[in-house]
C-alpha cells in the first residue's frame, strides 16, 4: 500500500472518519519495540513558565496532548467525535432539566499509577486546585462556573452557578484532570516535567537544559477506563525543526510525524514514498490577531476595523501555507455548528484600502498609525515568522499603517501576553472541545483565555448564557450568529485562517486515523505496529 488519505466529514460539530484510496488496515501490535513519534512541539521549564505539565498551569494544546495520555478525566470525547462519554467515571449525567447539576459515579478499583486509590475526594481536590491556584496562564476559566462540589461515596456532584450544556465537554479536558494530592500541592504548582496520574500511560521525560527533548509513554498496568490501549510503549522525540524530524523519519528512526511544516506537507503530498501513508483531515485550528483594546493606539475600534479592511487572507494563506490552510472570516471555523462568515459580510472578501482610510478619517485618526505586532517564534512552527512578514507588508503597503513586527519565545511570550504587555499579538487556538461555545467564551467571557479587557455586556450577560441553556447545540446557532456579528463589528480579535491536519506514518503503523483528531488532540493509545493490505 503506498498511500492512505483520510477525510473527516463535519456534521453539527462532530467528526467521523471516511476512508479514501485504500481499504481499512487491520490493527495490531508487534508487542516489542516502542512506536516512535516525532513532533516539533517544544516544552521548556523557566522562571516565567515553571510548570509546563501541571493541569493548574498549562492551557496549551501541545502540553494538553502530553497530559491526555497520563492524567485521567471523568469523561472523554469518543472515537470520531460526538458527546462525551464516561472515562474515569462509569456514569455521568445531568440530574435536572436546567443543566445545573451534574453527577458522576467513579469506576470501582481506580488507582493512580503508584497504586494509590482514586477517590471522589481526589476528583474534587483536583478541580478545586485549578480554580484555587487561579494561574492566569491556566484554563481555570473553564471551571469557574462550578458553584460547589459534593462527594457521596463514589459519586461526585457538581452544582453549577448557571446552566451549561457544555459542562461534560469541560470535564473531558486536562484542566479537569484527576491528580494525586500527595504529588500535587493544593496551592503550589508542580514545577518541572514530572507527571503522575491514573491515565493509560506512565510518563518519563528526557530533559536537556530545562527543555524536553523526548519522553517515554509506558502502558499503565493499573489503568481502568474506557480507552483501549493498542501498544505497550510510545517514545516521543521533540525536534527543533521540521527538517530534522523529516530526516529522522526518512531514516526510519521515527515511525510517525506530527506537526509538520507546510513545505514538508507539500513535498509529501506531491511525492509520497511507497512506504509512507499521509493522512489528511479537516482541522479546527485557527489563527488570529488579538488586541489589547485598552491600549491607547488601538482603543478606538476604527483602527481595528481599518486593519480588518486591509488584511488580505487569500494572499496570506497562498504565500505562507498553501493548500494546508483556508481563509477564516469568523472566530467559529467552518465545520462547527453556528459558523457564519461575519467578517466577510462586514468587510468583504477582498481588501479595501479606501474603506480603511474612510474609517480612520471619520474617527479623526492620523495616518500612518504606528503599531507593533508581536508573535511567538517557537510555538506554532517556523512559518509563523513568514506569516508576520506578509502581514507587515500588507499593512505597510496600504500607507495607513507603520507596522513593526517582533518575535518572542513562547515561554516569555505567553506570560507577557496575559499581563497585557502586547498591543497586538498573534495567537493560535486549538479547541478544547468541538462546540461553538469553545470558540467564543474563551475569548469573550469573564476570565477569558487572553485576559482581554474587551467586555461586551450583550455577549457576556445575555448571548453566552443563552447559548449554554440549549442542550440541542444546533438550536443555538442564531445566538452564536449574533456573537460573531458583534465580534466583526468591534474587532477585539481579527481571524486570519483555519488549518488542516496532517500526519505522516510508515505503512507498518496502524490506527493513525484515530490517533489525531480535527482539534489536533493526540491519542497515542490508538497506534499499533502491524501489517496492512489494500
Amino acid at each position: 500500500m503506498k498511500r492512505t488519505t483520510l477525510v473527516l466529514t463535519a456534521v453539527v460539530g462532530m467528526f467521523a472518519p471516511v476512508m479514501a484510496g485504500c481499504g481499512a488496515a487491520d490493527s495490531g501490535s508487534d508487542g516489542g519495540s516502542a512506536i516512535v513519534v516525532g513532533t516539533t512541539d517544544q516544552f521548556g521549564a523557566t522562571k516565567t513558565a515553571p510548570a509546563p505539565f501541571d493541569p493548574a498551569y498549562t492551557y496549551d494544546t501541545a502540553a494538553w496532548n502530553i497530559l491526555r495520555q497520563t492524567i485521567q478525566t471523568l469523561t472523554h470525547v469518543p472515537r470520531g467525535g460526538g458527546e462525551p462519554v464516561p472515562e474515569a467515571a462509569s456514569r455521568c449525567l445531568f440530574t435536572d432539566h436546567a443543566s445545573t447539576t451534574y453527577r458522576c459515579t467513579l469506576r470501582t478499583g481506580l488507582k493512580f499509577a503508584n497504586g494509590d486509590p482514586v477517590t471522589a475526594n481526589d476528583v474534587k481536590y483536583s478541580i478545586q486546585r485549578v480554580v484555587t491556584i487561579h494561574d492566569p496562564n491556566s484554563a481555570y476559566g473553564l471551571l469557574t462556573n462550578i458553584g460547589s462540589i459534593d462527594t457521596e461515596g463514589h459519586d461526585v456532584v457538581f452544582h453549577l452557578k448557571s446552566s451549561d450544556a457544555t459542562f461534560p465537554y469541560k470535564l473531558a479536558t486536562p484542566a479537569a484532570g484527576i491528580v494525586n494530592p500527595k504529588q500535587y500541592a493544593p496551592r503550589k504548582l508542580r514545577d518541572g516535567f514530572e507527571i503522575d496520574g491514573s491515565g493509560p500511560y506512565t510518563f518519563k521525560a528526557k530533559v536537556k537544559n530545562n527543555t524536553l527533548v523526548g519522553a517515554t509513554f509506558t502502558k499503565n498496568p493499573t489503568y481502568k477506563g474506557d480507552l483501549k490501549v493498542q501498544n505497550d510503549k510510545v517514545e516521543m522525540r521533540n525536534y527543533t525543526s521540521a527538517s530534522a524530524m523529516g530526516a529522522a523519519f526518512d531514516k526510519n528512526d521515527v515511525d510517525v510525524m506530527l506537526r509538520m511544516s507546510p513545505d514538508q506537507i507539500k513535498s509529501l503530498t506531491d511525492h509520497t514514498p511507497k512506504d509512507v501513508n499521509l493522512t489528511e483531515m479537516p482541522g479546527l485550528e485557527i489563527r488570529y490577531l488579538g488586541f489589547d483594546t485598552a491600549a491607547p493606539v488601538v482603543k478606538e475600534k476604527a483602527v481595528r476595523q481599518a486593519m480588518a479592511y486591509v488584511v488580505d487572507r487569500d494572499a496570506l494563506v497562498s504565500k505562507v501555507y498553501g493548500t494546508t490552510a483556508t481563509p477564516l472570516y469568523s472566530l467559529i471555523p467552518s465545520g462547527i455548528t453556528g459558523h457564519t462568515n461575519s467578517f466577510f459580510n462586514q468587510y468583504g472578501g477582498q481588501p479595501s484600502v479606501q474603506k480603511a482610510a474612510d474609517a480612520l478619517q471619520k474617527a479623526g485618526i492620523h495616518t500612518p498609525v504606528k503599531l507593533t505586532l508581536d508573535y511567538t517564534t517557537d510555538h506554532y512552527g517556523a512559518a509563523t515568522a513568514k506569516e508576520f512578514q506578509v502581514l507587515q507588508s500588507q499593512f505597510n503597503d496600504s500607507k495607513l499603517f507603520d507596522v513593526t513586527i517582533k518575535g518572542i519565545p513562547w515561554d516569555t511570550f505567553r506570560p507577557d501576553q496575559t499581563k497585557g504587555d502586547y498591543t497586538i499579538y498573534g495567537m493560535g487556538w486549538f479547541p478544547d472541545f468541538p462546540d461553538p461555545d469553545n470558540f467564543t467564551a474563551p475569548f469573550l467571557d469573564k476570565d477569558n483565555f487572553l485576559n482581554s479587557p474587551y467586555d461586551n455586556p450583550l455577549i457576556r450577560n445575555q448571548l453566552i448564557p443563552d447559548s449554554r441553556r440549549v442542550a440541542n447545540r444546533g438550536a443555538a446557532s442564531g445566538t452564536f450568529g449574533e456573537i460573531q456579528d458583534q465580534v466583526a463589528s468591534d474587532v477585539p480579535i481579527l481571524p486570519l485562517w483555519q488549518g488542516k491536519q496532517y500526519v505522516a506514518a510508515h505503512t507498518d503503523v496502524t490506527g493513525v486515523e484515530w490517533a489525531v483528531d480535527a482539534s489536533t488532540n493526540y491519542y497515542l493509545w490508538e497506534l499499533a505496529k502491524g501489517t496492512s493490505d489494500d
